[in-house]
């Protein structure tokens, strides 16, 4: 069994995402505690009172990391199993690195709080929309997004599984591109409540302002093969790390292919480590000869442990 950890993206947050580890076990609570004292805000009102601030990109995305730092490290102390992999949705891949030791958990939580920073401030609301365009082939989608580009722009953003490919850019230019790939035979068009166009060239000032808070960063040697939404591949060498965290604001999410390239390379159990389950969705219908968890709360805690607890696992 070659188990990879995979770590939520935003969008997976709600409010109230892990309280009931936090009232149930120590080391949770602590190192909610801990991240608590590294970000501006109070990341504890923001899990469980402020859902308004929550899903603001700039708590949300250390929000989320906290969470799943966390998770991640309670599934190590209560099941004893660590993961041979790593990699996590946009905003998750820092989870990732995080797990990879290439970064620690406190400079992670500050990074992405001004990365959602800049990523909320780069587009005014308003002017950026995203959508998910369910039941075609990628080819379609890019070259309908080219033909209703000029401009304005769309583009494809995310890549997340067969069948589901989220586009990005100019609101009007997404509603132009939404409205021909709906003829060009989509099951659905589904705009997503998000406040700016994620994983575009619009977003090349976050990106360049971000570089400049990266160079400060010393990445660490990477500890387990974590892999990058970038290009879908396995990280060779921490430096590029910087590089591909830049890009990664303004590049497409290539989802489908990350997990793809992990099966190719011998993982066939993933873990989904904190809120939400889309994660687990996606590779199901990637590829259903793997097998699929999700831990974000006791219940699912619980099967994992069941499952794959020390005691349960073939040596």
């Amino acid at each position: 069994m070659t188990i990879a950890f995979v770590y939520s993206g935003q969008g997976a947050q709600y409010l109230g995402m892990g309280k009931e580890f936090f009232e149930s076990s120590d080391n949770f609570k602590k190192n909610l505690e801990f991240a608590n004292e590294q970000v501006s805000f109070d990341l504890l009102s923001v899990l469980f009172e402020d859902e308004g601030r929550l899903n603001q990109t700039e708590f949300t995305q250390p929000a989320i990391l906290a969470v799943s730092v966390a998770i991640s490290e309670l599934i190590k102390e209560m099941c004893h199993i660590r993961p041979t992999a790593v990699a996590g949705l946009s905003l998750g891949e820092y989870t990732a690195l995080v797990e990879s030791q290439a970064l620690s958990f406190e400079e992670a939580l500050k990074l992405v709080q001004i990365r959602g920073r800049l990523m909320s401030q780069t587009v005014p609301d308003g002017v950026g929309a995203m959508a998910a365009v369910m039941g075609l082939d990628r080819q379609i989608v890019e070259n309908v997004c080219q033909k209703c580009s000029g401009n304005e722009l769309v583009v494809p953003a995310n890549y997340n599984m067969p069948g589901q490919i989220v586009i990005a850019g100019h609101k009007n230019a997404v509603l132009r591109a939404s409205e021909e790939l709906l003829n060009e035979g989509a099951k659905k068009v589904i705009p997503l409540n998000v406040s700016g166009p994620f994983h575009t060239s619009l977003l090349k000032e976050a990106s360049d302002e971000l570089s400049l808070v990266l160079a400060d960063i010393n990445f660490k040697a990477l500890q387990i093969p974590t892999y990058t939404n970038v290009n879908g591949h396995q990280i060779k060498d921490v430096s590029e790390i910087r590089d591909l965290l830049t890009k990664q604001v303004m590049s497409p999410v290539y989802w489908e292919d990350l997990v793809l390239q992990m099966i190719k390379d011998g993982v066939d159990t993933f873990i989904e480590v904190g809120p939400g389950r889309a994660l687990s969705s996606f590779i199901k219908k990637i590829d259903r000869s793997v097998t699929v968890y999700n831990v974000e709360n006791l219940k699912t805690l619980s099967k994992l442990q069941e499952k794959l607890g020390e005691n349960n696992v073939k040596k």
